[in-house]
């Protein structure tokens, strides 16, 4: 029925295995703007994740829609991608024990707002000491495309019984393509979305959901017999 009797993991980057509020909150301090605390940031809709709260928005709004504000903020963010941003403490060993493990096939579909954001992620993979070539898959997405697709293409393209693939995220629509994929999901309240908005509002088991960089790591490890650090 499936070619392979491999498994699959499929990882997200920023807010699953990038500490991305920090770097996004660099780039805007260095444009002269205020992105606000990670708890507000985490409670916005997706829309206005990069104009502020309330008391931010006047003024970002100004900054962005002046002369160069959007592709300042965007040349600002990339290079603090590049050459700044950190994966999450213990992501880094995760991901080479990952690429190490036999009959284990590993790739990334992720949104990442910069400039070449596959060559930007590879600036940031590469200075943790991980090669990106090394993965099998990199889909880069814009923030209106949905994962099902991707996730799809990857799984049935390897082979591989969707009974034995997972999926991590750190939204509610990365849930929601994991399960329209036939895929096992691993969710992230540290990144994007917060653990109450992402089991209160949308309901997602609290199972499946990790408080922590740490737990998140342990439970992909535990479920994939990999020993931990």
């Amino acid at each position: 029925m499936y070619k392979s009797s491999d498994r699959l993991v499929i990882l997200d980057a920023d807010g699953t295995l990038i500490d991305a509020f920090s770097a996004i909150d660099a780039a805007f301090a260095r444009q002269g703007m205020d992105i606000g605390d990670l708890d507000r940031f985490q409670k916005r809709r997706n829309l206005f994740k990069y104009l502020g709260g309330i008391k931010e928005f006047p003024r970002n709004l100004a900054r962005q829609m002046g002369k160069g504000g959007r592709r300042g903020l965007l040349a600002s963010l990339t290079d603090i991608y590049r050459e700044e941003a950190r994966l999450y403490p213990g992501m880094a060993g995760l991901i080479g024990d990952l690429l190490a493990t036999p009959g284990l096939k590993v790739g990334l579909v992720t949104r990442n707002v910069t400039r070449e954001p596959a060559l930007t992620l590879s600036h940031l993979f590469a200075r943790h000491g991980l090669d990106m070539s090394e993965l099998d898959f990199v889909y880069t997405l814009n923030l209106r495309e949905a994962k099902t697709a991707y996730f799809i293409r990857a799984r049935e393209g390897l082979g591989i019984n969707p009974a034995k693939a997972y999926a991590c995220g750190d939204e509610h629509k990365d849930y929601a393509a994991a399960l329209a994929a036939g895929i096992h999901p691993f969710i992230a309240a540290y990144g994007f979305e917060s653990h109450a908005r992402l089991t209160r509002k949308f309901l997602i088991p609290d199972a499946v959901v990790s408080p922590s960089p740490q737990h998140l790591a342990a439970c992909l490890r535990h479920a994939l017999d990999i020993p931990g650090e």
